[in-house]
């Protein structure tokens, strides 16, 4: 018997479904950490891990990271994630690949519209394709959510520069992006149409030059990417990015980005406000992927999608203002604000979670 305030991480968030089918080389998690707002969504991970419990350990992280996005950002989702460990750094391709994902794709769709998966690290739309092939609802199998995610750490990040600068533009604001992946890549192009002088930074040089040099900016290796001097750093690439072991060598002032997780303890958050850098909590900043699949899914027009990913900025002020007046960290802010809601959408439901209303037909036909 577990006694109250015992429970371990294990035993985070509402369920963990453990998928393995050695025929086909899968060991997958499925965390879904809430649906007091609705299905739970969040993306599918492809990594190489050390050992379960690092598996374990991310995918429950995120999942509650996707429950704080999907609530701050109003929508009618709950929060979950997935995650694929590879056997080695290579990562699957061709039959192997296709084969992997499709038997992913029956553990998912056993959930019965639970979770929705979407892309992520390591994954891409063509994934998502294969997962929902099997009877699996998926929340993007046809287009990147990436520029929308981009989108939205954009209006963050003028956000966050009009609040600590007192100004309205990006012009020469210097901001470095770690990851040049698809989110990485269409901020860096984003920013410097807007007059930004972009920094970026990727374990692939050649790529990170050739996007420096496409944008006008300047590229520098990783292992030192951190010390660089700059106004704004938006990491867009692996998680925990500021630790207690990185939190002295970073040089910025502010920290927006669109990686999950970016602190690898909480309590950083009060080291980084103590160090005068002004962090927008992730969940936050990084919301335009999942609202432009909400976009989708309830047919916005154009205008529409726009003013909902402009609202990203608008968070990201209220929040830095109310932080800032009550003496608290941005992340303590956004936290409560988050639990608000959810905390609104149980009440209203007498604590019956929201569930798919479709019947199984019309998930396997989705």
């Amino acid at each position: 018997m577990v006694s109250s305030g015992s429970t371990s991480q294990l035993f985070s968030g509402e369920q963990l479904i453990l998928c393995h089918d050695e025929s086909v080389g899968l060991q997958a998690a499925i965390a879904i950490d809430d649906t007091r707002l609705g299905p739970a969504v969040g993306g599918v991970r492809l990594r190489c891990y050390p050992d379960e419990t690092a598996a374990l350990s991310e995918v429950h992280r995120l999942a509650r990271t996707m429950t704080l996005k999907n609530a701050v950002a109003e929508l009618p989702y709950g929060g979950a994630k997935s995650v694929i460990m590879q056997a080695d750094r290579k990562p699957p391709t061709g039959p192997e690949r296709v084969a992997l994902m499709r038997r992913f794709g029956e553990f998912v769709a056993r959930t019965a519209g639970t979770y929705i998966p979407g892309v992520d690290m390591g994954t891409s739309v063509e994934d998502l394709a294969l997962i929902g092939a099997c009877g699996a609802r998926v929340s993007c199998s046809q287009l990147d959510p990436s520029p929308w995610t981009a989108v939205g750490v954009a209006s963050g990040i003028r956000a966050a520069v009009a609040h600590v600068d007192n100004r309205t533009d990006l012009e020469g604001v210097r901001v470095l992006i770690q990851g040049v992946g698809h989110v990485g890549a269409a901020l860096a192009h984003d920013l410097a149409f807007n007059g930004a002088h972009v920094i970026v930074t990727d374990i692939d040089d050649v790529r990170a030059a050739e996007l420096a040099s496409d944008v006008e900016g300047t590229s520098v290796p990783a292992e030192r990417a951190l010390e660089v001097d700059c106004d704004v750093f938006a990491p867009c690439a692996v998680a925990r990015v500021v630790s207690r072991a990185t939190l002295g060598r970073l040089s910025c002032r502010m920290i927006v980005g669109a990686a999950n997780d970016i602190l690898a303890d909480r309590s950083l958050a009060a080291s980084l406000a103590s160090r005068g850098i002004t962090y927008v909590p992730d969940f936050v900043s990084n919301a335009g992927g999942v609202i432009h699949i909400h976009a989708v899914a309830s047919s916005w027009d154009s205008q529409t999608l726009s003013a909902t990913l402009d609202r990203i900025g608008d968070r990201v002020t209220e929040i830095l203002e109310e932080a800032e007046l009550s003496g608290g960290t941005p992340l303590a802010v956004a936290e409560r604000r988050a639990e608000r809601i959810l905390s609104a959408a149980a009440a209203s439901t007498n604590g019956h979670r929201p569930s798919d209303p479709r019947g199984p037909k019309e998930r396997l036909a989705a």
